[in-house]
């Protein structure tokens, strides 16, 4: 008996439209950038989709899976033009080889390029045009920005349930698990959308608590209903420019319209009537600093900075906090998780530990969020950026965030790295011979990702609102595509 083939693909990438950086080819080929035999050893073991993808062809040995150009970045600016079309061109060469019984794609749904704000709908319609009726089915991050033209394209949608995203590989599974069944023609899919007309930002959208969880549990009361294949709400990415902006209720039934679109209406409006909800206001940098300080605990006290976060398309740059916190003078040990700067971790090296050099701190992609801070900084230890992931966030995926230097910066260790990516798991700390056990106060570039790692190792953990390419209000932002009425009120 022949086996059935799959074929699997993988374009990953959250766009920030009004970030100053523009992400090119190299930065892709850098952090995920593999095929066949490859992308199953760079994936094998991992709690992300196509780490499922490796698990599902092991155990359905009645399935050939092959996998096609599997490309993914760290959020950023917006994609070059080419490399997008480099990426969309391997993939849908590679599903010109042969036919097939299914193809599952992993995408984000908040990509964004230099001149489109719509790169995935325009490669899901690619893929469609490619494969004709054969079944087709994507996984989608809880941030996607989409419509319902965008799922017309599928056959099977899925997405992340949790934030932090913890459940990337069993969305994953879901998906496959559908498709499988697809192929064998045991169940007819048919979606609902419904729009919220409103932009949310993420700063609270946690399902582990606050008003994301209420509608979360909402949504999984109707995936316990007989005949519901799937039920989430997206909540959209709100600094990707696109005319799909706004959160998204998807429900996905066994040959039910009617109870898709009953249920999708109501979670659409479960999410629209918690509004106010989800705009909160962040306390200053000054501020957040001394709320941490003044929460009892032996754990250290730990103080977020979202605006620059580079898992919401931040740059690693501003120097908002940095500045506050000298100001503070904190005198517990203190520890700053990071900035971006390639030539000052040179430098560094050039150095080498121990050395005392005139350094300066953000302000280098963009002064638009604050001057640089400058001073004497002493390097503390030099890393060559390479851990693999111990908390629940992408458990135990390789990182690289590049060669990188700790300076003694009056008192307080901060940390600069080569690459632009957030300090979101422990190994990070680990990395660079920090005990968290013996800091007092832990101030990142991170926002509730950094909350799956921490939680648990910290006492407290305050956001502030510093400037930034992300920050809690829309109206410093110039959209193009989104609607405008979303933006008001």
């Amino acid at each position: 008996m022949s086996k059935k083939k799959l074929a699997v693909a993988r374009m990953w990438y959250e766009g920030n439209s009004f970030s100053p950086s523009i992400t090119d080819l190299g930065i892709f080929q850098a952090r995920e950038w593999a095929e066949g035999a490859a992308a199953i050893e760079l994936y094998r073991g991992t709690a992300t989709e196509m780490g499922a993808v490796v698990a599902f062809a092991e155990a359905h040995p009645d399935w050939e899976v092959t996998f096609l150009r599997c490309a993914g970045a760290p959020p950023g600016g917006p994609v070059a033009d080419d490399a997008f079309k480099v990426i969309e061109a391997e993939i849908l060469s590679g599903l010109m080889r042969q036919n097939w019984d299914a193809v599952y794609l992993s995408l984000h749904g908040a990509m964004i390029t230099v001149s489109n704000p719509t790169p995935d709908f325009d490669l899901l319609r690619g893929v469609r045009e490619v494969i004709g009726r054969t079944p087709f089915a994507a996984s989608f991050d809880l941030h996607a920005n989409l419509c319902a033209e965008m799922i017309g394209q599928l056959d099977m949608a899925t997405g992340y349930k949790t934030y932090p995203h913890i459940d990337k590989d069993v969305v994953a599974t879901q998906a496959l698990t559908c498709l499988a069944a697809l192929a064998k023609g045991s169940i007819a899919p048919v979606s609902a959308v419904a729009k919220v007309p409103a932009i949310y930002t993420s700063f609270n959208m946690r399902t582990t608590d606050g008003p994301m969880a209420e509608v979360a549990a909402l949504a999984a009361e109707w995936r316990a209903k007989p005949d519901v294949l799937e039920a989430t709400v997206f909540g959209g990415f709100a600094y990707g420019d696109s005319p799909f902006a706004g959160p998204t209720a998807l429900v996905i039934t066994d040959d039910e319209p009617a109870l898709a679109r009953e249920a999708a209406d109501a979670l659409a409006a479960a999410m629209a009537a918690r509004r106010a909800q989800f705009e909160i206001k962040p306390p200053a940098p000054a501020e957040a600093i001394a709320q941490a300080l003044a929460t009892p605990g032996s754990k250290p006290a730990a103080v977020t900075d979202p605006a620059d976060n580079p898992l919401s398309g931040g740059i690693g740059d501003t120097p908002g906090l940095l500045r506050a916190l000298l100001d503070a003078k904190p005198a517990v040990p203190t520890v700053f998780g990071f900035f971006w700067d390639p030539e000052l971790v040179a430098r560094a090296r050039a150095a080498g530990v121990g050395a005392t050099i005139r350094a300066s701190f953000g302000g280098r992609v963009s002064d638009k969020f604050g001057a640089p801070v400058v001073a004497d900084a002493t390097v503390l230890a030099l890393t060559d950026g390479r851990f693999r992931n111990v908390g629940p966030y992408d458990h135990h995926l390789e990182v690289d965030v590049g060669p990188t230097a700790m300076f003694d910066l009056a008192g307080i260790r901060v940390i600069v790295t080569s690459g632009c990516q957030t300090p979101n798991d422990p190994a990070y700390f680990d990395l660079h011979g920090i005990d968290l056990a013996e800091v007092g106060l832990l101030c990142v570039k991170a926002k509730n990702h950094f909350r799956a790692g921490f939680t648990d190792l910290t006492r407290c953990i305050v956001e502030c609102d510093a400037p930034g390419p992300a920050g809690v209000s829309l109206a410093h932002y110039d959209f193009r595509y989104a609607p405008k009425e979303l933006l008001g009120g």
